[in-house]
């Protein structure tokens, strides 16, 4: 019988370790998928005057540009955590499975944004809808960046406390930030969607300690 051996905190792996190239690819693959089911959600418009129609569609190109925008930040901000991951134990396959599973959600919500703000009712429903939906990507981004640096054990050796905390803050700050967006999409919508669009310029910018450090030659 093998057993688990100790990381150096002290904690046991949960379960096998293994390299996350493979879970880098699987999530890039979800991710494409999701970018391109968003476009299918936008259907040609049915109506003898195609450019009246193609303009009454707006709803669908917002919904799709920010959708899309955010999860390409869900995409950078992963390749950034996962640069910085050398093994993935049980825990975080599955944590970032939930993940996967709610990024694979993200087509519906938008088109149900879309099609609230198209038909002029429903609007607060949807916006929280498609806040609860960032909000818990954002969730289990901290989760799982809090897993791997709680004993430091999956984390490569070239990543200072400084950027591991640097990370962790601008994590945290997405939930602060798509939670107020949500809360007040509840109230005004069209506040709600404005904040949360706000969100993309800032969270493209660079994390401090994003790069990992390189050690000098023969250490």
């Amino acid at each position: 019988m093998t057993r688990a051996v100790r990381g150096a905190g002290g904690a046991a792996p949960f379960g096998a370790e293994r390299d996350p190239a493979r879970v880098v690819a699987f999530t890039d693959a979800v991710i494409a998928i999701a970018v391109t089911l968003l476009v299918l959600e936008i259907r040609p418009p049915d109506t003898g005057h195609l450019l009246h129609g193609l303009v009454t569609l707006w709803p669908s190109y917002l919904a799709y540009g920010i959708t899309f925008l955010l999860i390409g930040q869900v995409w950078a901000n992963h390749h950034v955590m996962f640069d910085h991951i050398r093994r993935a134990d049980r825990m975080v396959l599955f944590l970032n499975t939930v993940l996967l599973m709610d990024i694979a959600f993200l087509p519906f919500a938008a088109a149900v944004l879309a099609d609230a703000f198209r038909h002029g009712q429903g609007e607060r429903v949807a916006v929280v809808l498609h806040g609860l939906t960032f909000e818990m990507a954002a969730l289990l981004f901290n989760l799982i960046w809090r897993y791997v640096a709680r004993d430091r054990r999956l984390l490569v050796s070239t990543i200072d406390p400084a950027g591991v905390r640097a990370i962790g803050r601008r994590f945290r700050l997405a939930l602060t930030w798509i939670a107020s967006g949500t809360a007040l999409g509840a109230l005004f919508p069209p506040l709600g969607v404005v904040v949360i669009a706000a969100f993309i310029p800032y969270y493209w910018l660079p994390i401090r300690g994003e790069s990992a450090r390189r050690r000098p030659a023969g250490r």
